[in-house]
């Protein structure tokens, strides 16, 4: 401490923030040691406050069709579903019929549970099972997601299981969502139990101590830990996806490993240089620090651009990535510098790689070289490498031209789970899906004669296999129940929801059901998406701007990172949607994709991919405003930060593909696509495309119109730094390159 007091002193010339963050290095551990432990009290059991569908639009016809037959009648959206086995007897056994009848009576009776209804006391078909073995009680458990839930809990053990001559398993679409909520809980304690040692073992490898390997670990617990408290608290307000749980741990993890690496990185190249402990932290944060709050509020924005959506399945996944991207930020620029301080050179203690070097002679640091090796053969061969690859991933992202959207349901379970059982045996053992089918809510007077004309038209329409109805209430409101042909949210579906929606009738009429849900919910998504689209993109190139004073390289970034996301897009329609891979990776592919999760995966990949290119972007930059030289800054600028992205990459990858080992589908989709989409853009998109796109615009790409300019000199920030105890050395570094690339051209 006494050379930081010293260096402090000195006259070094810190900024404010340095001085702030690095007075008292232990005192700002130990607030944060305490705010961690009262996050950790804070955020505990946020799982359980979480709900596991929102995917629905609240404005939409379909959710007011919903709650308006919540409300009047119950039985007509039934959540709980009992299947009734009687086995050999037949469920018209005596015996079985007695049984039956007593369970729906004691269902009935129970406190929160609504609108009782099965096969032996309607007769239905559709509640029979074609071979006669099985048929449905089913019911409503009202109220909101999770006190329905707790409801749920409370009477299923005593329905579950063998009664007298039947055996009763549960399902429906209640059931379906909890299961789906536990099992994505206890998928993300075995996926952080996987993604955290291995994570530290790269980081080991990237940087040999393991005491600076630890420090980008620290900084993952403090920002996921973080965002649990902060989702507790908007859980008191509205509603939040369990989904976005995963999201908080792989970026909290990602991220937090992104922002301490460059910081740790810069941070240990100024000590090598020669820098004492402080001016090392003060050039750090000038330089790595703004960087890192660049890089933050472009994936901030991105995941931002989520909250233009009225699902609250995208809407948490804002609430968790805003929350884990500004903490894992403050913490690499707060917690991260403070910890430097205390450790000094100590930083590079405990080098485990010596053991591996015992015996060998030292070899001469050529850390980088063949990063700039490469970026000049790339540069060399600008239009070859542009055109190949950009051909290579439009080529990759052809397969999602024939995406299909559709809706998630129970096939997201593994085929194991008790409430897919369920559904299994009802979707291909049952005449018509109970619960499935398409409900028209009719309000206003109306005659027996006129409900049954408007049965007859309905009955009638294209796609449509029969028409129930009308069950009728006081205050001159009715329903009718259609079951379309063929699958129950399919193509033909969503076409009849149309038709309904356009059949005239002497009463207002609005359609609920799946099939509704999607073609709601799809619309929402089609409303939304440019303005959405349109923020990520505004807000980026502005940030850019502001980083690189160019109008040409925010242009080039929105449009190669667009480009790093086709082979993640088209691998999931191949994988998911196509079905391919599904035996090995263990899904069952519905032949659709779940309508939010491109939206979803876009704002997060982009965000990510824009991370990786301010890191490489602010180098290039810093080296071209000190050498004017545009080539060497893209082969400095590659070579300093090509192996540190790359082992970003790999280490978000790994905790991606941590994510996607869950026996969801859609969080298994949503890891294994952004691991891919991450890997593409780090290993293509900045080593091919990115040198050799800058190659062909050449000087071109750093112009701006003069007024713009001028903004810039007045508004914009870069990482250039007036003082820089380094200095020398990279000085004689870049004379060494700018002899080289002279030397190649004579």
């Amino acid at each position: 401490m006494s050379e930081v007091k010293k260096s402090a002193a000195g006259g070094g010339g810190g900024g404010g923030w340095t001085r702030f963050v690095t007075a008292r290095p232990r005192l700002t551990l130990l607030v944060a040691l305490v705010l961690t432990a009262l996050a950790v009290l804070a955020g505990g059991g946020v799982a359980d406050r979480m709900g596991s569908g929102g995917w629905e639009d609240p404005a939409a016809e379909s959710t007011y069709a919903t709650e308006a037959l919540e409300r009047r009648f119950p039985g007509s959206q039934p959540n709980v579903l009992l299947l009734v086995d009687a086995g050999a007897a037949g469920v018209d056994a005596p015996a079985v019929a007695a049984e039956a009848r007593r369970l729906a009576e004691r269902l009935d009776a129970e406190p929160g549970v609504d609108g009782v209804g099965s096969y032996w006391s309607t007769g239905s078909p559709a509640l029979r099972s074609e071979d006669g073995r099985q048929a449905v009680i089913a019911a409503r458990i009202a109220g909101e997601e999770k006190d329905a839930a707790a409801v749920l809990d409370r009477i299923a053990p005593a329905y579950r299981g063998a009664h007298g001559p039947v055996e009763v398993s549960l399902g429906g679409g209640l059931a379906v969502r909890h299961e789906m909520q536990t099992v994505i809980q206890e998928d993300l304690l075995r996926a952080e139990l996987i993604a955290l040692p291995l994570t530290l073992v790269l980081l080991v490898m990237v940087f040999g101590s393991a005491v600076a390997a630890l420090l980008p670990l620290g900084v993952g617990i403090v920002a996921i830990l973080g965002t649990n408290a902060v989702l507790r608290g908007i859980t008191e307000f509205t509603d939040v996806s369990v989904f976005a749980q995963n999201l908080t741990t792989a970026l909290g993890l990602g991220l937090a490993i992104d922002y301490a690496l460059f910081v740790v990185r810069r941070y240990r190249e100024e000590l090598a240089a020669g820098a004492d402990t402080y001016t090392a932290v003060r050039t750090t944060l000038r330089t790595a620090g703004r960087t890192v709050l660049f890089s933050a509020l472009t994936v901030a924005v991105s995941l931002a651009a989520m909250l233009v959506f009225p699902q609250y399945f995208l809407r948490s996944f804002a609430y968790a990535g805003i929350a884990v991207v500004l903490l894992a930020a403050t913490a690499a620029l707060t917690l991260l510098p403070a910890a430097l301080v205390l450790l000094g050179d100590r930083v590079n203690a405990l080098d485990l790689r010596r053991l591996l070097r015992r015996g060998r002679a030292p070899r001469k640091d050529t850390s980088g070289a063949g990063w700039g090796w490469a970026a000049a053969l790339v540069m060399r061969r600008a239009p070859v490498f542009a055109i190949v690859t950009t051909a290579g991933l439009v080529l990759l992202g052809l397969p999602f031209l024939g995406v299909k959207f559709g809706t998630a349901d129970d096939r997201q379970l593994p085929v194991t789970a008790a409430s897919r059982v369920v559904q299994d045996q009802l979707r291909d053992g049952f005449p018509g899906n109970p619960g499935g089918g398409i409900t028209v809510l009719a309000e206003g007077t109306a005659t027996p004669a006129q409900y049954a004309d408007f049965r007859e038209r309905i009955s009638a329409l294209d796609g449509v296999g029969r028409a129930e109805g009308p069950v009728t209430a006081g205050g001159g409101s009715a329903y009718f129940t259609v079951v379309p042909e063929g699958e129950t949210v399919g193509a033909g579906a969503q076409r009849v929801v149309g038709e309904l929606r356009a059949a005239e009738a002497p009463f207002a009429t609005s359609v609920t059901g799946p099939a509704a849900v999607l073609v709601d919910s799809k619309d929402a998504i089609a409303d939304r998406l440019p303005w959405a689209a349109g923020i990520i993109v505004l807000v980026t190139l502005l940030l850019v701007f502001l980083l690189t004073g160019s109008v040409v390289v925010p242009v080039q970034a929105v449009l190669l990172n667009a480009l790093s996301l086709t082979a993640m897009f088209g691998a999931v329609v191949w994988v998911f949607q196509e079905g391919h891979l599904a035996g090995l990776l263990g899904f069952t592919s519905t032949g659709d994709i779940e309508t939010t999760l491109p939206v979803l995966m876009f704002c997060v990949a982009f965000g990510l991919s824009m991370d990786y290119g301010v890191f490489l972007l602010s180098r290039i930059k810093e080296e071209y405003d000190a050498t004017g030289d545009h080539e060497h800054s893209v082969r400095f600028g590659l070579r300093h930060t090509g192996g540190l992205i790359t082992a970003a990459a790999v280490i978000l990858a790994v905790v991606m593909v941590a994510i996607g080992t869950s026996r969801v589908t859609n969080t298994k989709m949503l890891g294994l696509g952004v691991a891919l989409a991450v890997l593409m853009d780090a290993m293509v998109v900045r080593s091919l495309l990115v040198p050799s796109v800058m190659k062909l615009t050449g000087r071109l790409t750093w112009w701006a119109p003069g007024p713009l300019r001028r903004f810039h000199d007045r508004f914009g920030i870069s990482e250039n730094d007036t003082y820089n105890p380094a200095g020398t050395p990279d000085v004689i570094e870049v004379s060494e390159e700018l002899r080289e690339a002279a030397s190649s051209r004579q």
